[in-house]
């Protein structure tokens, strides 16, 4: 199969089974259904916001939600794919790449956050199995403590 070839190529094992490739087929790097929840709910809430925005010049990493005008980046981290402390997964096949490859995301995440903060941006990260209406009701109190300070209207 051409996935199969295009793991081999880039130095990624060969899926342990066919549920599994089909599994990491799907997997979506941007607006997983996550990421659409919490959307929903932020827009349930009257904000407005960008997706999938590149804050770090010259850095190819992009912000999943994205308040320009108060700078408060929001990043939905999946449980497999950032170590989720309480949900993260470690396979047992092929498992010294994927420690390997989930250690460089919990990395590229610490990088990611002081980066954004040397930029005066508010980081906040929540992990895929937070309740997207609790959490936008913290987003949306970071976001007008924000504009307070800024004296920047949310719209």
């Amino acid at each position: 199969m051409k996935s199969q070839r295009a793991a081999r190529k880039n130095n990624h094992p060969k899926a342990s089974s066919l549920a599994v490739q089909h599994r990491m087929e799907a997997a979506k790097p941007q607006n997983t259904a996550p990421e659409e929840m919490l959307r929903y709910e932020l827009r349930k809430l009257k904000l407005s916001f960008s997706n999938n925005r590149k804050l770090i010049p010259n850095i190819n990493r992009t912000v999943d939600i994205v308040f320009t005008k108060v700078k408060v980046a929001v990043l939905v981290d999946g449980c497999f794919w950032h170590g989720c402390p309480k949900h993260g997964t470690w396979p047992k096949q092929n498992a010294e790449f994927w420690k390997k490859k989930i250690d460089t995301n919990i990395e590229r995440d610490k990088d990611t956050n002081i980066l954004l903060r040397k930029n005066g941006w508010k980081v906040i990260r929540i992990w895929e199995h937070e309740n997207p209406q609790k959490v936008a009701k913290k987003i949306f109190k970071v976001i007008r403590a924000r504009s307070t300070i800024s004296h920047t209207p949310v719209h």
